[in-house]
């Protein structure tokens, strides 16, 4: 919103100025957005009547005025003692190994599927003091660069793929031809041979897992919407997450896989340190 009407006195802004710059954004498709971006501007004029900077919040005439966010549900775990089974279930798949390789990252790393699946191994940092993966733009459903840190689990567990496939292009290749990414039903496959129904679980339904129990946690939800690459970032804010927030995030990323272990190893409820920020 800033760029388009950041510069002008809020007490001029009528409910069509702020209609426009929502519009932009309903074009792009990203929907959610749009209506999350209309309740922070709401945020931002009920301040400005309460300061004596506006006379009334024109957000409230935009009710009803952007399309509906459509849900899409993907069926997921949240329970601590049932997600321990389903680790447990995911250590003893007996498939191919890459395919084993992608369910045991899939909760480590909480990415939308399409992103593991297309993984190259040039996005990857394994050897540096902060090991992390660099997602394209090009990839990304926001079409900005997205970054993970790599909790020591999972950089195990890619150091050790890297002996599979690390002459290849794809972290995950297909198994037919190295020059291609796995399917995209291939872990939702691989979860069904282990038991799990599509109205159980599902190989978006880690991002909801991981979500779920981090906020229960107690981490600050712009943390956890950043780490799932939830948000959208203007260049400014982009600069100062990547400043910012990125070590919280490696803390956040790194007692989540901890706090994982402990529930794979059969604890009950396992708590993870909180980041406050």
């Amino acid at each position: 919103m800033f760029p388009y009407i950041g510069s002008r006195p809020i007490a001029k802004l009528g409910p069509l100025d702020v209609l426009k710059v929502l519009r932009r954004i309903e074009e792009r498709g990203i929907h959610e957005t749009a209506h999350r971006t209309r309740q922070r501007c709401a945020q931002v004029f009920r301040y400005a009547v309460q300061t004596g900077r506006a006379e009334r919040d024109v957000t409230a005439d935009l009710r009803g005025a952007l399309a509906p966010v459509v849900s899409e549900h993907h069926a997921t775990i949240t329970e601590p003692a049932r997600i321990g089974e389903l680790l447990r279930a995911i250590d003893g798949y007996n498939g191919q190994a890459v395919t084993a390789y992608a369910l045991k990252l899939s909760p480590l790393v909480f990415v939308r599927p399409g992103e593991l699946r297309h993984a190259e191994w040039t996005e990857f940092d394994l050897d540096g003091h902060e090991p992390l993966w660099r997602i394209p733009g090009e990839k990304m459903k926001m079409g900005e660069q997205h970054i993970v840190p790599l909790a020591k689990q999972a950089l195990l567990l890619l150091r050790e793929l890297k002996g599979l496939t690390g002459r290849g292009r794809y972290v995950f290749p297909s198994l037919r031809s190295g020059s291609r990414p796995m399917s995209d039903n291939t872990v939702n496959a691989a979860l069904r041979r282990l038991g799990y129904t599509s109205d159980e679980m599902t190989g978006h339904g880690f991002r909801s897992l991981a979500s779920t129990c981090l906020n229960e946690q107690g981490y600050h939800p712009d943390l956890i919407e950043l780490q799932l690459a939830h948000a959208e970032r203007n260049q400014v804010r982009a600069a100062y997450n990547k400043a910012q927030r990125l070590p919280e995030r490696r803390k956040m990323m790194e007692a989540w896989a901890d706090y994982l272990d402990g529930l794979r190893a059969g604890a009950s409820v396992v708590p993870i340190k909180r980041a406050t920020g």
